[in-house]
């Protein structure tokens, strides 16, 4: 049996950090992926996915992805259920999040982010070092000119 998710999207709010009895870091995370075609009146049209994440990805979700990052998760699905104060049994479907990277820098980074190696859906990272903080200041083919529109940027 195998159940696994690959999911790219952006975040729509910053990653919800919250700690364990025994200390170790969870992330709570929202993203929009979008679908490949667009509603009657030509808008773009999204599904909104939840996931939480561990340890060393909770870490990385926490110091270095904020609202608007594109995002690549590698994980499971999981279900939750409840009975709820009224009654009712509810349950809800969530990501655990096995591998997240960063596949965009964030505004204003200065420093590289050290999700910069390839994803890779195996769920391990790459062991290439994180290149130096002037790599990103070439002219490559992500990097704008004066007064351009970060190609990044969540619309």
């Amino acid at each position: 049996m195998l159940n696994r998710v690959i999911l790219i999207g952006r975040l729509v709010a910053d990653p919800e950090i919250r700690y364990s009895g025994d200390g170790t870091p969870v992330a709570r995370i929202r993203i929009a992926v979008d679908r490949k075609r667009k509603d009657e009146s030509g808008n773009k049209v999204a599904d909104f996915f939840s996931a939480v994440a561990f340890s060393q990805s909770a870490r990385f979700l926490e110091q270095y992805v904020q609202k608007g990052r594109l995002v690549a998760i590698d994980g499971r699905l999981q279900t939750n259920q409840w009975t709820a104060q009224d009654g009712t049994k509810r349950s809800t479907v969530e990501i655990v999040a096995e591998d997240v990277q960063a596949l965009d820098r964030g505004r204003g980074d200065s420093a590289p982010d050290v999700a910069d190696a390839p994803f890779n859906p195996g769920g391990h990272r790459s062991s290439a070092p994180a290149p130096e903080p002037d790599a990103f200041s070439g002219t490559g083919p992500n990097d704008a000119a004066e007064g351009d529109k970060d190609p990044f940027e969540a619309e």
